[in-house]
Parts: C-alpha cells; structure tokens; sequence
C-alpha cells in the first residue's frame, strides 16, 4: 500500500471541509505539489486547483478530477483519524479521490520525461454542494485545452481490489426545486376567513405523485421525491406559507423538461382553486454523465493490467447524480466505480452514511489505474 497516499489521506479525513471552504484541504494540496515540483494553477475557481505534468507537451492532454469536499455529518467511526470538526465528515469518499489525485502525481512525476503527453489534474470544490464547483470550472475554461479527461468514485457495493465500469449514459440528470404556497392566516376558530397553504401542498404533493406514477411512461426510468415540507407556527393558526423541497433525476432531457412544466402547472392550479399563490424555484441541476465509448475501451484495458479482467464489473444505470458530468460533456470523457467493500474487516457501510469507512487498499488500485492509463495512452 501507498503509505504517502494513505497518510494523505487520513490528514484529509482528519480535517474535512465543506463547499468552497477548503483553506485546509488547499494548504495541503499546495504543499504537496510544492515539494514535488509540479506546477499549478489556482485561475479556475474559487478553492480549485488544476496541476500540469509536462506542459510543453500540448499535442494531446490527458486530465484527472478529484472532488476535494465533505458532507455535513457527524463522524461515527472509532479510528485514530476520525474526523475532528464537528459535524463534519468525508463519508462520500472524496478524501480518497484527492489521495488518488497526488499519489498519481507523484507517480508520473518521477517518470515525467518519458511521458509524451501533458497530464492535468483538477482538484474540485463543491461536488455536494448547492453550487456545482465542476460547473464553475467548466464555465471558467478549465476544459479548453483538455482532451480526454477521467475521474474515479469510491463503490461501497463491490469488493475493494475491483472495480465497476459502462459506457454511455451513467449518473442520472438531477434538476432540485422548491414549491411555496402563499395563503392568509387566520384563528382556527375562524378557518373560513384564512387561506390554508399546508392544505395547499398536501394537494400539490398527491398531485405530483399521481403524475409520476400515470403521466410517465414505465420505459423512462425517472425518480421524483419531496424531501421536506415546512409549514406553520402554531396549532391554532391557519398556515399563511408553506414550501416543499424535491428533486427528480432521469436520463431523458424530454422528461426533465416535462417534469418542469408540470410541477409548475400543478403548483399553480392547486393554489388558483385555493385562493391563495404559488411559486416554484429551481435549484441545481446536473446533467447525467455519458461515459465515452473510447475512453471506456482505453479505462478498461488500464483496469485490467491492475486488477484483472475477472475484477472488472459492468455497472448499472443509478439514479445517483454527477456534477463531473459537467467536464464529461464537454470532451470525451468517463468517470469508473472504485470498490471499497471489505467484510472481512467490517467495512461494509455505505455513501453518505456516518460510519462509512472504505477498505484503504483502493488507493493503490486508483493510483495504479490513472497511472496505468497515462503510461499506455501518451
């Protein structure tokens, strides 16, 4: 095992960070990439950082992402680097991913003058947070002078020392909004004279289940959730504003757009017949990833020098979503599944939960595999 990558890791695990609040987790990519010479830049984006090996060498140019943010949890795990913030914790893996980055770095640094190719690696802000990072670095120009670009996710579902890998469509569409309803409150006593917004959304909320399940063909796989419904003060009070808080992810831009005009239609139908108002807000929204047929092909065969063919699974279409499809979809472009699982050794738990805490050996599979890629493809 890697241990430069490993205490990388656990440095990150140590002190992880959300958003584009990063100081801590730039510092030490900075610091990492000064002693080892490499070069970069920090132009694209607040807290990103894009570093280049051989940068005279622009006739074609490889890239590599790592996701560099945490989530808003509270640690469970009993190890000696368990988060120190408070209600704070990489449990989406993205530690990982930046010790993959750097441990790749310093691979194919050491052999810098045999590459004949330029290497980029882009370290992202704010892949889980309300503002898309990889957007804004796209928006910025960082895909300019890229040519193929890829990234790799930790996979709590498949054992550590495999990974999982399709081509095309992967990562769903995920579009967010909020719905409100506007009434007029009034003492319960006096029900007649108010205008009730909680009512208001319960009959939003039916709605929009009834048209998932009879408005939406069962050839278009789509997901539609409310995940929050807030209304009122008091139990004596007619509620004067509700609001709702969903998203829905599919892989057809013609169900996105159609689910768009139909929350809306229904939002305000609902508050019409009611008396009172609507209004519904989009939030963010990020497109499905599409894994590139040749660079699939080339990640493969990368792949299989590493683990063996044997340990290269094919993945499923999820409804889990992507903000690195924002990269992808500008150039040729794919992102692979990195097992973690080991439950040998208890470590089993999965994304986003407070005692996930993946099998260490991936480092090296990732390493190798970037490296891999690099060393076959220059």
């Amino acid at each position: 095992m890697s241990e430069y990558a490993v205490e990388i890791r656990r440095k990150l695990h140590k002190h992880p960070e959300i958003g584009f609040e990063l100081p801590v987790t730039l510092q030490l990519v900075r610091t990492e990439l000064d002693n080892m010479g490499v070069k970069y830049t920090e132009k694209y984006g607040d807290s990103s950082i894009v570093a280049t090996i051989n940068e005279e060498k622009a006739h074609h140019t490889i890239a590599f992402r790592a996701d560099m943010d945490a989530l808003p949890i509270t640690e469970l795990n009993d190890i000696p680097y368990k988060s120190q913030i408070d209600g704070c914790m990489h449990a989406c893996g993205h530690d990982i991913h930046t010790a993959i980055l750097l441990g790749t770095i310093r691979e194919l640094n050491s052999v810098r003058e045999k590459l004949n190719c330029r290497v980029r690696f882009i370290f992202q802000p704010a892949e889980e947070y309300s503002v898309s990072g990889a957007k804004l670095m796209a928006e910025n120009g960082v895909m300019d002078d890229i040519d193929e670009i890829i990234a790799c996710h930790v996979c709590p579902y498949t054992d550590v020392g495999s990974v999982s890998i399709s081509e095309g469509p992967q990562n769903a569409n995920s579009y967010g909004f909020t719905v409100e309803f506007f009434g007029k409150n009034a003492h319960v006593a006096n029900q007649h004279r108010g205008t009730d917004a909680i009512a208001m959304a319960v009959k939003a909320y039916i709605a929009f289940e009834f048209m998932t399940a009879k408005e939406i063909s069962a050839d278009d796989k789509c997901l539609f959730n409310i995940g929050a419904f807030n209304g009122g003060i008091t139990n004596n009070i007619i509620c004067d504003h509700c609001n709702m808080f969903g998203t829905f992810r599919t892989y057809d831009d013609r169900v996105n757009d159609y689910f768009i005009k139909r929350i809306d239609a229904i939002a305000e139908a609902v508050a019409s017949e009611s008396g009172g108002r609507s209004r519904v807000t989009g939030g963010k929204f990020l497109p499905y990833v599409y894994n590139d047929e040749k660079v699939t092909e080339k990640l493969k065969t990368a792949a299989a020098r590493v683990v063996g063919a044997e340990n290269i699974h094919v993945r499923k279409r999820t409804m889990d979503s992507e903000d690195f499809s924002y990269f992808a979809n500008l150039k040729p472009g794919m992102m692979f599944w990195l097992g973690v699982r080991n439950e040998s050794s208890g470590k089993c738990s999965t994304l986003h939960q407070s005692d996930f805490n993946p099998d260490e050996d991936c480092i090296d599979v990732g390493i190798g595999i970037f490296t891999s890629y690099v060393l076959n493809n220059n």
